[in-house]
């Protein structure tokens, strides 16, 4: 079973190309965006490492930190960085954790347990559920799992945009629709009464159905 949203993310230790972290502590208050990967000096996560490492700036307006992950060790991350810089234009500057005992991926459930073998002679094939993003946040619950195949690219955009929608969702009573984007227009959350929402929204909300109630995005 793959971990479900709310779930507490599990904590663990690792080495790092930043050094040995514990996951928990490293959180800290913040929100955080674990990444994974099957194999260093895959063409794919090239791509998408470098793709992070420019966005960092807007990781950091809403407060998340990066992480990434390879099964590799953490020596041939650092040589990795290099074809990164050289090919993306940007290296990792974030820590990238080196999962040689294959621990993290299999208490995240992107390995089964039964999982082994030296890293080394294992394949990017191998290892090919080692593809998910997960959104965390200060509470150390998963909020957002997403699963990609090798041969497809993360849309980081999109996960930018998705992060936006839970950080709206974790301060005020709303929902975002299809295709939202950050200052449209939001659902008011079902789990919230009339009679409450009139005590938020005083000047009322359009309502196509009862169910559905819209109101311009909190600021």
């Amino acid at each position: 079973m793959a971990l479900p949203i709310g779930a507490e993310a599990p904590d663990f230790e690792a080495e790092t190309t930043e050094g040995k972290i514990k996951f928990h502590d490293w959180i800290g208050n913040s929100w955080a965006l674990l990444f994974s990967h099957p194999k260093d000096f895959t063409p794919v996560c090239t791509t998408e490492l470098g793709a992070v490492a420019r966005l960092k700036p807007e990781f950091d307006k809403r407060g998340v930190k990066l992480i990434g992950l390879s099964v590799d060790p953490v020596d041939r991350h650092a040589k990795w960085a290099e074809d990164i810089r050289e090919t993306q234009g940007a290296a990792p500057n974030y820590p990238m954790i080196g999962d040689t005992d294959l621990h993290v991926s299999k208490l995240y459930d992107m390995l089964p347990a039964s999982a082994s073998g030296d890293v080394a002679t294992r394949t990017a094939a191998d290892n090919q559920t080692v593809r998910n993003v997960f959104v965390i946040g200060p509470d150390k619950k998963i909020k957002l799992v997403l699963v990609y195949p090798m041969s497809t690219g993360r849309n980081f955009q999109e996960i930018l945009r998705a992060i936006d929608s839970i950080q709206l969702s974790a301060k005020h009573s709303v929902s975002t629709p299809a295709d939202w984007k950050p200052g449209e227009d939001v659902i008011i959350s079902g789990s919230v009464s009339d009679e409450q929402a009139k005590k938020t929204w005083p000047a009322g909300w359009k309502a196509p159905k009862p169910y559905i109630r819209i109101v311009p995005a909190p600021k």
